[in-house]
C-alpha cells in the first residue's frame, strides 16, 4: 500500500457511493483509503459526505466525514485542527472541491455574480486550503499538494469564461506554491482531467446529447475517462512515487491537448 501511515483531506468527495457513478473527490478518497491513508472526507452535501466516510469505514479502513465550505476561512482551520487532532498529522491535501460549468458565457454576457462564484469555490478553496495547511505539513517534514485544475485551465474555449479563469489561476497558484515550499519538502503539483463521467456529467447524457458528441470528437482516445482514472493520477502525485514532483501539471485527458 503506498499511502500507509499518511494523513489526507480531500474536499469536494461526497461523490464516493458504491454502486452510482462516483465524482473524482470521492473515487480519490476511497482510492487512498484502499492504499491505507486516514481520510477526511469534506464537503457541503452532508448527507452523501457522511455516507461516503462510513462505506469506507465499513470497508474496515479509516474515515472522517467533516463539513466543509472551502470558501470559509474559519472552516478551512476547524477543519484541519480537527484532522490534526485526531490522526496526529496532515499530509496531503487535495483541493477538488468545484462548481460547475452550467455558466456557459463570454466574457461580455459573464456576470460579476458569475465571475465570483467560480472564482471563490476554486481559486480562493484552494488558496484558503493551501495557507492553512502548510504549517501542519511542515510540522511533520513535508507533504504533497494536489489541486484539480482542468484541461480549460490550460486551453481556451468559446464559453465558460469565469470557469476558464478559475482553473487557470488554481494552475499558476500550485507554481506558486511548488517554488515557495520546496525547501520545506512540501511538493505542490496540480491536475488537469479532460472531459471525465461524473455526477455532473451524467444528466448531461441524455439531455443534451449533442454537447456529448461535441465533446467526444475532440477526444483522440474516444471516450470520457472514468473518475477512478483521475483518481489514479492524483494518488501518484500525493505518495512518495513522485518525491521529485513538484510544480507539475499532470493532464489526463485522452490526448484533447495534445492536437
Amino acid at each position: 500500500m503506498k499511502l500507509v501511515s499518511k494523513t489526507a483531506i480531500v474536499t469536494g468527495a461526497a461523490t464516493g457511493i458504491l454502486g452510482e457513478i462516483q465524482g473524482i473527490g470521492g473515487a480519490t478518497a476511497r482510492l487512498f483509503a484502499r492504499e491505507g491513508a486516514n481520510v477526511v472526507v469534506t464537503d457541503i452535501n452532508d448527507d452523501l459526505g457522511q455516507r461516503t466516510a462510513d462505506e469506507i469505514r465499513s470497508e474496515g479502513n479509516n474515515a472522517l466525514y467533516l463539513h466543509l465550505d472551502v470558501r470559509q476561512e474559519n472552516e478551512w482551520t476547524t477543519v484541519i485542527h480537527k484532522t490534526v487532532s485526531t490522526f496526529g498529522s496532515l499530509d496531503i491535501l487535495v483541493n477538488n472541491a468545484g462548481t460547475g460549468t452550467e455558466a456557459r458565457q463570454t466574457v461580455e454576457h459573464t456576470t460579476v455574480e458569475i465571475w465570483d462564484g467560480q472564482m471563490d469555490v476554486h481559486a480562493k478553496g484552494a488558496f484558503l486550503g493551501i495557507k492553512h495547511s502548510i504549517p501542519e505539513m511542515r510540522n511533520v517534514g513535508g507533504g504533497s499538494i494536489v489541486n484539480i485544475s482542468s484541461i480549460h485551465g490550460i486551453v481556451g474555449t468559446s464559453t465558460v469564461t469565469a470557469y476558464q479563469a478559475a482553473k487557470g489561476a488554481v494552475r499558476i497558484l500550485s507554481k506558486a506554491a511548488a517554488i515557495q515550499y520546496a525547501n520545506d519538502n512540501i511538493r505542490v503539483n496540480s491536475v488537469h482531467p479532460g472531459y471525465t463521467m461524473t455526477p455532473t456529467m451524467e444528466p448531461i447524457l441524455s439531455s443534451q446529447p449533442d454537447v456529448v458528441r461535441a465533446c467526444l470528437k475532440e477526444v483522440p482516445m474516444g471516450r470520457f475517462a472514468s473518475a477512478d482514472e483521475i483518481a489514479h493520477g492524483i494518488m501518484f502525485l500525493a505518495s512518495d512515487e513522485s518525491s521529485f514532483v513538484t510544480g507539475a501539471e499532470l493532464v489526463i485527458d485522452g490526448g484533447v491537448t495534445a492536437q
